[in-house]
C-alpha cells in the first residue's frame, strides 16, 4: 500500500484546469508525499506526456486522477443558459464556446494507465465498473475512488477501491459526488461527519479531503481516522503550481466561497465572484456541455486579469494558505501536524 510508504501522510489533489503541473507533482512526491496528476481536460497524448515529464523529475511514487464520464445533459436548459451568457460574452469580447457532450478521452486513458501504470490512479465524479479497476489493479497500479456520501463510500468498497478520498462539502473545486443533478446539491456531508460516517462501515484505508490548510487540519483528520489528508487549496500559491495570477490573488484573500454550476455544469466550490452571483440560480446540471460555453470567458477573464470572469475554485480554507516552495510546505505541515497532536495528547493528559 502506497500510503504506508509515504514518509509524511500528505497527498497533493489532482488541480485539473491549469494549476496541475509535473513541477508540483514532482515537489510533493520528492518532499515525501504523494504527487498526482490530472488527467481530467487532456487527451491521452498529453497525459502521456505529463507523465512522462514528472517521471523525469523524480523516481518518488506519483499518482494520477481520471474524470469518470458522465451522460448527456437535455439541450434545452444549456440553450437557455447559453442566451443568458451572451451579455457578458459581448462586454468581454468573445464567443461564447460549443457546449458539446464528451468523455474525457476516458477509454485511450484507461488503455494507457494500463498499458504504463502509475503506483495509484484515482477516480473523480463517479465510481468505475468492477472490470475497470480490476484491470488496473492487475497492471499494478493502486486504485483510490473520491466519495461524497456513505452510499459513495459502500459503492466504491463494492466495486473493489484499494482506498477512498473521503470528500466534504469544504473541498474547493468540482464536488466529487457520484450523483450530480439538483436533487443532490443541497446539504452535503462536512469533512469531520462523513469520515466518521464512512470510517464506521468499512476497514478501507481513508484520505481526507476539504478544507485543510494547515498543520493542525492535518492533525485533526489523522486523529478522526485518516490515513493522510489531500490537499489542493493549499498548493495554489505554490511557484511550482499553474495557478493563474489573478486566481492567486483571490485565494490568499478573504472572500467567501460558495457552490455554483454556472461555470462548468457541475457543483464545485469557489471563491464568490460577480458571474457565480448572477448566474449561479440559472446553470443548468449540464457538465461538461457549460463547461465548454463559457470556456472563452473564463480565459479573457485569465487573460485580463479580471476576477469576475474565472472559476476561482478553492476550499473554505484558503485565507490560510502560504505562498511558499511545495516542498516547504509539506515539511512545514508535517511538522505543524506532529506538534499539534502532541499537544493534543498533552492537553488530555
Amino acid at each position: 500500500m502506497i500510503l504506508d510508504r509515504l514518509n509524511v501522510p500528505i497527498v497533493l489533489a489532482p488541480l485539473a484546469g491549469g494549476p496541475a503541473t509535473p513541477e508540483l507533482a514532482a515537489a510533493v512526491s520528492e518532499a515525501g508525499g504523494l504527487g498526482f496528476l490530472a488527467a481530467g481536460y487532456l487527451t491521452a497524448a498529453a497525459l502521456r506526456d505529463r507523465i512522462a515529464q514528472t517521471r523525469a523529475l523524480t523516481p518518488a511514487p506519483l499518482g494520477v486522477n481520471v474524470f469518470v464520464p458522465g451522460t448527456p445533459a437535455p439541450p434545452r436548459p444549456v440553450t437557455e443558459y447559453a442566451a443568458s451568457l451572451r451579455p457578458d460574452a459581448g462586454q468581454a469580447g468573445v464567443a461564447l464556446g460549443e457546449p458539446r457532450f464528451e468523455d474525457d478521452d476516458w477509454a485511450a486513458k484507461l488503455s494507457l494507465l494500463t498499458a504504463d501504470p502509475l503506483p495509484v490512479t484515482s477516480f473523480t465524479f463517479g465510481c468505475p465498473e468492477p472490470a475497470v479497476i480490476t484491470a488496473l489493479q492487475e497492471a499494478g497500479t493502486e486504485v483510490w475512488v473520491t466519495v461524497a456520501s456513505p452510499a459513495d463510500a459502500r459503492q466504491a468498497a463494492d466495486a473493489g477501491a484499494d482506498v477512498l478520498v473521503v470528500q466534504g462539502t469544504e473541498a474547493g473545486g468540482h464536488r466529487g459526488s457520484f450523483r450530480d443533478d439538483p436533487d443532490a446539491d443541497a446539504g452535503g456531508f462536512g469533512l469531520l461527519a462523513l469520515l466518521q460516517l464512512v470510517g464506521a462501515g468499512t476497514s478501507l484505508p481513508l484520505v481526507a479531503a476539504g478544507g485543510i490548510s494547515t498543520g493542525a487540519g492535518l492533525a485533526a483528520v489523522l486523529a478522526a481516522g485518516a490515513s493522510a489528508a489531500q490537499l489542493g487549496t493549499a498548493f495554489l500559491r505554490c511557484p511550482e503550481a499553474g495557478t493563474s495570477a489573478v486566481h492567486r490573488a483571490a485565494v490568499a484573500g478573504h472572500g467567501d466561497t460558495a457552490t455554483t454550476r454556472a461555470f462548468s455544469g457541475r457543483l464545485a466550490r469557489g471563491i464568490r465572484n460577480r458571474f457565480m452571483d448572477a448566474h449561479g440560480g440559472d446553470a443548468p446540471a449540464a457538465y461538461p456541455e457549460v463547461h465548454h460555453l463559457t470556456a472563452p470567458l473564463r480565459a479573457a477573464g485569465r487573460s485580463a486579469g479580471n476576477p469576475d470572469l474565472v472559476n476561482l475554485w478553492a476550499g473554505q480554507a484558503h485565507e490560510l494558505t502560504q505562498e511558499l516552495p511545495a516542498a516547504e510546505l509539506v515539511a512545514q505541515l508535517a511538522y505543524v501536524a506532529q506538534e499539534a497532536l502532541r499537544a493534543a495528547t498533552d492537553r488530555w493528559g
